[in-house]
């Protein structure tokens, strides 16, 4: 133990680092901690940010993240979460909020908010779940964080929290100054103890509260409410079953026995009704329960209960377990990108299908689609195309009509060459499922391969459309920049390609291909028009991030707002300008 005497130490460092202990603090208000609470009437922590640089914040998080390879493009896993995502925002408190989801390439089982209402969930976390009700649960736990504003308001608590607590601390340290003992010593350590403990209260507190709101979300959008306990618990017997570290989602969002009992008690009160498009429609019970549930609750609108009632919006049909529904269609939805998150976030494609190829020699309950549709894609990933082709053929053929088998064996058969066949399959998904971002991207890149003007042509059709509804998707603007290029539209190949770096986290470089095309004698009124918009739009960030001295571009993240519970390890793949080493559909 080193002891140091109060006058030859100066304490206003050591005071002022206390106070940054607590930047994260706690919002115990005197009321809750006499015992009596009293009704929260709302927060001032809006006022800290403006929606549009909370947009701002959370966009340029994306991008660096991007830029350092830390996010999963691909657009079917995106497709997919944005509309699981989605589907529980309209189920939410505030359906008007903007939110854009993304999976964050990392093993680890994690998932944060941050501002603006982006919401990441690590590879780990996905392949972890063995339901979707699990990981909508975890999702809905972050937008209720968004929701409630747990990231402003423990912001902005830490300007009202920290300043008594450190008052307090110098006038004990000032009283004990001219003393012997410990006094201020000790002083300091409980003001620090004081900071710490407030702060893991104001997490206990908002996760309780996220727990609340997301199992209320999860009942409203028709998933399994119970799944929010069941997540926390698999998650922790899991972790302790093969004693293995307790992984960052639990740490963040820390546990116990009584906050499991409470999420099962609030799921079976959210049992009784549910909801669709936020208006109540049906219930489950013993008959009469039920029926009496559903003739005085109150129709639900987003924003809040209407004055009627269900009754007078007509009958009301009684469906059993309805927080169990068997949606087999969105559950094999779900085990179906859980594979191929496995895949494309695996270090090795040659690993994997010694995965697949081991546990279905031997474990017969492991041969199902989802495990066989992973199959495929390792093999494709691992350029062993004739097998992957042999594999995907027999779960297409078993299954007519499913699009994710046919456009991963149109992707197979792609790289194996047979073109004529891949573009075929390609031109039939296009047909049936027109504007599909995966299976025009995936087409589109089959006819750049060529290398020729009319089929670039072609391939500037299909991704044109897209663009107004998927503008921020880097690997779309870089295809259709390579089409325009092709097609011999250099102005827009040019608007495109800059567009798709500064997506990627490249600013500076976005920024300077503008300026160098504003140079350019052939464009014409609108198009200069458009990129001086699109340069004046960019240039104040760029001039942030010049001035927090961090070069635009160069990876690195900084001063990005998040919620503490964002903790991602520096890339185990190597830097890469695509979505994967291996283009992969």
């Amino acid at each position: 133990m080193v002891v140091v005497t109060l006058s030859k130490f100066n304490w206003l460092p050591v005071t002022a680092l206390a106070v940054c202990a607590g930047l994260a603090g706690a919002r115990v208000d005197a009321h809750e901690t006499s015992g009596v609470k009293l009704p929260d009437i709302g927060s001032s922590a809006g006022e800290l940010a403006m929606p549009r640089e909370m947009q701002e914040y959370g966009a340029s998080m994306l991008h660096e993240m991007r830029a350092m390879n830390y996010i999963l493009d691909d657009p079917l896993l995106n497709d997919y979460l944005d509309g699981l995502g989605h589907r529980l925002v309209a189920q939410s408190d505030r359906p008007d909020l903007p939110f854009t989801f993304f999976i964050v390439r990392d093993n680890d089982i994690n998932a944060f908010a941050a501002p603006g209402g982006y919401i990441g969930a690590n590879a780990g976390l996905i392949t972890a779940m063995n339901r979707e009700d699990e990981f909508a649960a975890v999702i809905a736990h972050e937008i209720a964080h968004v929701t409630q504003q747990h990231l402003l308001r423990a912001y902005e608590d830490m300007k009202k929290s920290s300043i008594p607590i450190t008052l307090a601390m110098l006038g004990l340290m000032i009283a004990g100054a001219g003393r012997g003992d410990d006094t201020a010593p000790a002083a300091l350590m409980s003001g620090t103890a004081l900071i710490q403990q407030r702060q893991i209260n104001f997490t206990r507190k908002d996760e309780i509260e996220a727990d609340r709101i997301g199992i209320q979300t999860l009942a409203r959008a028709g998933f399994d409410p119970v799944a929010m306990a069941d997540t926390f618990a698999t998650l922790g017997r899991t972790m302790r079953v093969n004693g293995i570290d307790v992984p960052e989602f639990l740490r963040t969002h820390p546990i116990d026995t009584n906050r499991i009992a409470d999420a099962k008690a609030r799921a079976g009160q959210m049992d009784t009704c549910g909801y669709v498009n936020g208006v109540l429609d049906r219930c489950v019970g013993d008959g009469a329960d039920a029926a009496a549930a559903a003739a005085t609750a109150p129709i639900r609108t987003p924003f809040g209960p209407a004055a009627a009632s269900v009754a007078s919006a007509g009958p009301v049909t009684i469906s059993p377990n309805l927080s169990r529904l068997d949606r087999s269609g969105s559950r094999d939805t779900f085990l179906l990108m859980r594979e191929r998150v496995r895949v494309l976030s695996a270090r090795s494609p040659a690993a994997m299908v010694g995965y697949y190829a081991d546990s279905l020699k031997a474990d017969p309950a492991f041969d199902t689609p989802a495990n066989r549709y992973g199959y495929g894609l390792a093999l494709t990933r691992a350029r062993q195309l004739e097998r992957a082709i042999a594999e995907l053929r027999k779960l297409a053929d078993a299954q007519p009509g499913q699009a994710t088998f046919e456009l991963a064996l149109a992707n197979a058969e792609d790289h194996a060459g047979r073109h004529a066949d891949a573009e075929k399959r390609y031109a039939e998904l296009h047909e049936d499922y027109p504007g599909n971002r995966a299976i025009s991207l995936a087409y589109a890149g089959s006819l750049l391969s060529r290398g020729q003007d009319k089929s670039a042509r072609q391939a500037q059709n299909l991704l044109r459309p897209l663009l107004d509804s998927y503008s921020d998707d880097p690997d779309l603007q870089t295809s259709y920049a390579r089409a325009c290029e092709l097609a011999g539209d250099p102005v827009r190949a040019a608007e495109a390609y800059a567009e798709a770096a500064w997506l990627k986290g490249r600013a500076e470089d976005a920024l300077n291909q503008l300026k160098a095309l504003t140079s350019k004698e052939e464009l014409d009124y609108y198009q200069r028009a458009r990129v001086e918009a699109r340069i004046t739009a960019m240039t104040p960030l760029v001039l942030e991030l010049r001035r927090r001295g961090t070069k635009p571009g160069d990876g690195q993240q900084g001063g990005s707002l998040t919620e503490p519970a964002l903790s991602v390890s520096r890339p185990r793949e190597p830097l890469s300008s695509r979505r994967n080493t291996f283009p992969l559909q």
